[in-house]
């Protein structure tokens, strides 16, 4: 896939993610739902549209990215740092914040050319290949397993 049309399909996980989160009661949107809740979902991608542009420096720069050298149980304690970090309870405010750090992580990636986008700098996490491509698009998976999640969550809440 070209970098643009990753980025294209970026922008519509961001969409449909942002829709769902600004489509929650104030109450939904800070209930938990198993350990966090959308508001801390939401603090977690923030965070995360930002490690990609870092961890894609160190990709290039033949290096593990730093979250996961040491990330926990499912990158429990990498995102318990984001959590902490957008700890804003202001759901307008976040989803402001997530725009942003959406639009950081755009342009990043626009600067890129299609080589290093693609290419095998000869980093591996647990046997597997990492590349910028392949970071991106388990970053657009994220999105998009946590809207579901979410929409699920919130069709069992109303039933209660």
């Amino acid at each position: 896939m070209t970098i643009e049309a990753q980025i294209n399909k970026l922008s519509l996980s961001v969409e449909d993610f942002t829709r769902c989160v600004a489509s929650l009661n104030e109450e939904l949107f800070l209930k938990k739902l198993n350990d966090w809740s959308p508001r801390d979902i939401l603090a977690h991608l923030i965070g995360w549209n930002r490690y990609i542009i870092e961890g894609s420096k160190q990709i290039k720069r033949k290096e593990l990215p730093f979250y996961d050298i040491d990330p926990g149980e499912s990158y429990s304690k990498v995102n318990a740092v984001l959590v902490r970090q957008y700890s804003s309870r202001d759901r307008q405010e976040l989803l402001d914040e997530l725009q942003v750090s959406t639009k950081e992580l755009q342009q990043f990636l626009s600067s890129l050319d299609s080589i290093e986008w693609e290419r095998d700098y000869g980093v591996r996490h647990k046997g597997a290949t990492i590349t910028i491509q392949n970071t991106v698009d388990e970053l657009i998976e994220d999105y998009d397993i946590h809207r579901e999640q979410i929409t699920e969550w919130a069709k069992r809440q109303e039933v209660k």
